[in-house]
């Protein structure tokens, strides 16, 4: 019974937490990141302000609130790759699988991409959100890879491996909103960006193959 209550009482907080991130999704493609407060966003999911704030500690979490689930996956994949296989190769295969609102070819969902595109685009804040999280990675991955490697205190390698392949990443997102920015979606883009993608992990590949096996 105190199973089935606690299920419930989770559900109903993903629930209300996805009710928010909507109406805020909503309220910002349509004016702006930076045109909308807090307590529109709260009216407009019938919710207190300090209800929103219990869900997403600041304003720019509204719009990044997945990626903490995205990091969490990210070093998963590479902790749990099978023995003898490079972090390179389990990053890759992790990286190309995602496929978000990109994949999706339907009309609606283009518009939306568009939208959110913009939206990043027009606001520095959610620029610098976004740089901070990206920046979070790498360190994640710095860590995860120096344990796995056994480096001593203060290796280079491990850094220098998690910045490069996370700067892929951040690569393909700069690519992928500029061609949004200038009017192409669909899956000819889709095709172009993976395409792109594995021509830099092609790169990487002869320095970063056997890291760390």
């Amino acid at each position: 019974m105190l199973s089935g209550m606690t299920g419930l009482r989770e559900r109903k907080k993903q629930q209300t937490r996805q009710a928010i991130a909507e109406s805020a999704r909503r309220l910002f493609t349509e004016r702006g990141f930076e045109h909308v407060t807090v307590g529109e966003i709260a009216r407009a999911a019938d919710v207190s302000e300090q209800t929103v704030f219990n869900y997403f500690p600041t304003k720019e979490d509204l719009v990044y609130w997945r990626l903490g689930t995205f990091e969490q996956e990210l070093l998963g994949a590479v902790r749990t790759r099978a023995e003898g296989e490079s972090a390179l190769t389990a990053f890759r295969r992790f990286l190309l699988a995602q496929r978000g609102l990109l994949g999706d070819h339907d009309e609606a969902a283009s518009a939306q991409l568009v939208a959110f595109t913009r939206m990043i685009a027009e606001s520095r804040a959610l620029q610098q959100r976004e740089a901070q999280i990206l920046d979070g990675y790498t360190a994640a991955l710095a860590a995860l890879l120096a344990e796995q490697a056994g480096a001593a205190p203060g290796a280079l390698e491990p850094s220098v491996v998690a910045s490069a392949l996370v700067g892929v990443h951040r690569s393909l997102i700069a690519y992928t909103r500029g061609r949004i920015l200038a009017g192409e979606s669909g899956p000819g883009l889709a095709r172009d960006v993976r395409a792109r993608a594995e021509r830099a992990f092609a790169l990487l590949e002869g320095g970063l193959a056997d890291y760390p096996r």
